[in-house]
């Protein structure tokens, strides 16, 4: 496996975290406070642009949100030299609807944010954006087509999203996707898809990932956006409450079965819904398929209690490395 803190593979943004991980971005559930935790805590967090939504006729809230993170995350720094925050990401998504997606472009440039995440869809643009104020653009991708894409396009990096993640999913076994991306690149590769624990995290190493990519574990931390049900529906969920399903957004995806019975519908007899229905022109993709009906990934069987972002960071740490310390000893 690679070393992440000095590894010249690997981009400048990515090198000397205190894990190799990322706090994926979750669509409603992140906002500054939980990403600011993250970066404390030594992992990368990210947000979704669209979840700064402003009233119509005020100032762009995605402005508010980056000057408070840069500004946050600069006053730790100077104040804690021997344990700099992790950088911050943010994912656009460039999904054709998304009418709002020059100006949010236009709003990182101006910030220079440091980690750009791409989404549904690979956009020559806005990695060009990225890479003019010293970014990096990581794009999501769920086979090995759209991997070819992606960096054909300009990426710099991949976030696999394998079968068993959180919201939009891929369908693909993790070691499947991995392995055929990795016959040919040799950037940076993360993985996403059931990774909840410091083990899981230390297996996607293995397999050839650089970095994991979690989310849904994040859902029940204090900072995070979320009602108190959702997260309490983390915390007592497991693999088997976990439904997948076209219907909400029009792309495949994993949700949470009870979320779906509040709402009158049953979760094992729900239609498909056409591609072309997923619209994020007015700055979301049917709000309540994200706000009523819950995303979720396999892996919240591992997460057993609400905790804050630093106490799960934590958790995770002290299981990856007892996970290598093990399989050290197992290779003496």
């Amino acid at each position: 496996m690679r070393d992440l803190a000095t590894d010249t593979h690997l981009p400048l943004q990515l090198r000397g975290l205190r894990l190799p991980l990322v706090g994926a971005p979750l669509f409603i559930i992140s906002n500054p406070e939980m990403v600011i935790a993250q970066c404390k805590a030594g992992i990368v967090g990210s947000f979704p642009a669209l979840n700064a939504r402003e009233a119509d006729g005020d100032a762009p809230l995605l402005e508010v949100w980056l000057t408070q993170i840069c500004e946050e995350l600069d006053a730790h720094n100077q104040a804690n030299p021997d344990r700099p925050a992790a950088p911050f990401a943010v994912n656009q998504i460039v999904h054709r609807s998304n009418a709002r997606l020059q100006r949010d472009i236009d709003i990182c440039h101006k910030h220079k944010v440091p980690i750009w995440i791409t989404s549904l869809g690979a956009r020559e643009e806005v990695n060009e954006a990225a890479h003019d104020c010293g970014g990096i653009a990581l794009h999501d991708i769920i086979n090995n087509t759209f991997a070819r894409k992606a960096i054909a396009k300009g990426a710099d990096g991949l976030i696999a999203v394998a079968a068993g993640a959180g919201g939009h999913a891929g369908k693909q076994n993790p070691f499947a996707l991995i392995q055929e991306i990795r016959e040919w690149f040799d950037g940076p590769l993360l993985l996403s898809g059931a990774i909840a624990t410091g083990h899981a995290l230390l297996a996607a190493r293995a397999a050839g990932a650089d970095l994991g990519y979690i989310g849904s574990p994040f859902i029940a931390c204090d900072e995070a956006n979320a009602m108190d049900a959702y997260k309490n529906a983390i915390v007592d969920g497991g693999a088997e409450d976990i439904v997948t399903s076209s219907l909400f957004t029009g792309v495949s995806g994993n949700y949470l079965k009870r979320s779906i019975e509040l709402q009158g519908l049953d979760p094992e007899n729900l239609p498909k819904a056409d591609p072309t229905s997923m619209n994020f022109s007015d700055g979301s993709a049917k709000p309540k398929a994200w706000k009523h009906i819950w995303g979720s990934g396999q892996g919240i069987g591992a997460v057993k209690e609400r905790t804050s972002v630093a106490a799960l960071v934590d958790r995770i740490a002290a299981e990856y490395q007892e996970a290598g310390r093990t399989l050290a000893a197992e290779f003496v």
